[in-house]
């Protein structure tokens, strides 16, 4: 069931839970967390419960990866996770960046089909992202990623608004 629902807001209490959720697994666990949230997206119609799984799971994804890449122990590396939301004209934009590994581009054509992971055997079964694409089609939007190896990934999703 499709509501009225504050976009921002919902991307900020996610992104704090999904962080504090992450910590609670692994309490050294630390990245910056940063948003760039655009006042004009405002409050969109949408299922919060379906648009807050897949924001979950992009931002779990993301602090998987920053993890990831700072148990390498590269001189200057601090990992960041990163939510914006953009207006454009009858849509919004919402994207999850982070600056870990980066995706294999061999990877980047299969990382929507289920049971495709990237990740160790017991760390992921390759569902979160074919489902978190589902709930978007469904929602009539749209979902890209976008991946620089070893500079990071992001997910945009773009919905009618």
């Amino acid at each position: 069931q499709k509501e009225p629902t504050d976009i921002n807001a919902l991307c900020q209490e996610l992104l704090r839970a999904a962080y504090h959720g992450f910590r609670v697994n692994d309490p050294g666990f630390q990245a910056a967390c940063e948003t760039s949230l655009d006042e004009a997206v405002g409050v969109v119609s949408v299922v919060p419960q379906e648009l807050g799984r897949v924001l979950l799971n992009l931002i779990n994804n993301a602090c998987y990866a920053v993890k990831e890449k700072a148990g390498r122990q590269l001189p200057g590396y601090e990992p960041r996770v990163a939510v914006s939301t953009r207006r454009l004209d009858q849509e919004i934009e919402i994207r999850v960046s982070d600056n870990g590994p980066g995706i294999p581009q061999a990877d980047l054509g299969k990382i929507f089909q289920p049971f495709f992971t990237t990740k160790p055997s017991g760390k992921g079964v390759g569902l979160g992202l074919s489902l978190s694409y589902a709930i978007v089609k469904a929602h009539d939007g749209d979902m890209r990623v976008s991946s620089r190896e070893g500079e990071g990934t992001t997910f945009t999703m773009v919905l009618p608004g």
